[in-house]
């Protein structure tokens, strides 16, 4: 999953499958690379299952997969993304450790999925990197490893690495690398296939926050933090739940003192100012996947809101 094309075809990807594995995670991100390789014609990606000792391993959800090599006769691919899920530390071990290392040295790209940069912190190959792993197991991440920069995000790619927080993320951290090697209309067309949405950003929240009481109320909002990148008109949310904008417009005056239009606005930004201070995003990527449209429309609602600009919040200490 290197950032820079050209890569020779079919680029060569391995999969570590710990036990207890996240299916979904994995099912997620290999979906679309083969669907990649059926639209183009062409084997683009191919890829390779292993686990400790050769043996099929046993996911999450009970099921069982075949694995295609044991450590000490997998083949060397340009990158390795660690699959895990529940306690992945259980089966860390020297040996799993040393291999790891091995492959970082060999000049082998490194990631994670769901909570599989457990295993690579461990081999202490992700200090000062930032990476982002499911938000359940983030407290506890943070906690044991904290030269690692661990943020809450759908999926983050760099020159050193790559890592996606599990689930449904990993399409689209798929779909990223398709675009970057292949181009946005071969992205589309395999997103078109998965009938997934336009794509989320990196940058994009993991989970709802927590709603409020009132379960008319909790339902408007849920709508804005879930699209939150390409916010909706007042009146089509109001559609959305069922309302008049005038009742809207009330709901949200009784019980927040506001209107929606500066409710969701608010939540747009405070949200843009956890990703300024939590991840190293670029204020262009911020502001996209905060429903802004251009670098001067956010920073100016931006510092209206918190009193300084993208830039000079990114420079206090």
């Amino acid at each position: 999953m290197r950032l820079t094309p050209p890569v020779p075809a079919p680029e060569r990807i391995g999969f570590l499958l710990l036990p207890r594995f996240a299916m979904v995670a994995f099912f997620s991100a290999i979906e679309p690379l083969r669907i990649a390789n059926r639209i183009s014609g062409e084997t683009l990606f191919a890829w390779h299952l292993i686990s400790r000792d050769g043996e099929p391993v046993v996911a999450s959800n009970g099921m069982t997969l075949a694995a295609d090599h044991a450590l000490a006769e997998a083949p060397a691919s340009p990158s390795l993304a660690v699959c895990a899920s529940f306690e992945p530390e259980a089966v860390v071990d020297a040996t799993l450790i040393a291999w790891l290392r091995e492959r970082a040295a060999a000049g082998c790209l490194l990631g994670g999925m769901d909570t599989g940069c457990f295993a690579l912190a461990a081999a202490d190959l992700l200090d000062d990197q930032t990476v982002t792993l499911h938000w359940e197991s983030l407290p506890e991440f943070r906690a044991r490893f904290p030269r690692v920069d661990a943020v809450e995000s759908l999926y983050e790619v760099t020159p050193e690495g790559f890592s996606c927080a599990g689930g449904s993320s990993a399409i689209d951290m798929s779909l990223d690398l398709i675009r970057r090697r292949h181009g946005d209309s071969l992205a589309g067309r395999v997103r078109d296939q998965l009938l997934h949405d336009q794509g989320r950003r990196p940058a994009s929240r993991q989970r709802d926050p927590a709603a409020p009481d009132d379960p008319l109320l909790s339902r408007a909002i849920a709508l804005m933090e879930a699209n939150l990148e390409a916010p909706l008109g007042i009146r089509e949310l109001a559609t959305e739940l069922g309302l008049s904008w005038r009742r809207l417009d009330r709901l949200f005056a009784r019980h927040l003192g506001t209107s929606p239009q500066r409710a969701y606005l608010g939540r747009r930004l405070d949200h843009a100012h956890r990703l300024l201070r939590e991840t190293r995003h670029s204020i262009m990527d911020i502001a996209l996947a905060c429903g802004f449209a251009s670098a001067s429309s956010f920073t100016r609602a931006f510092r209206r809101r918190h009193g300084v600009t993208p830039s000079e919040l990114r420079q206090q200490p």
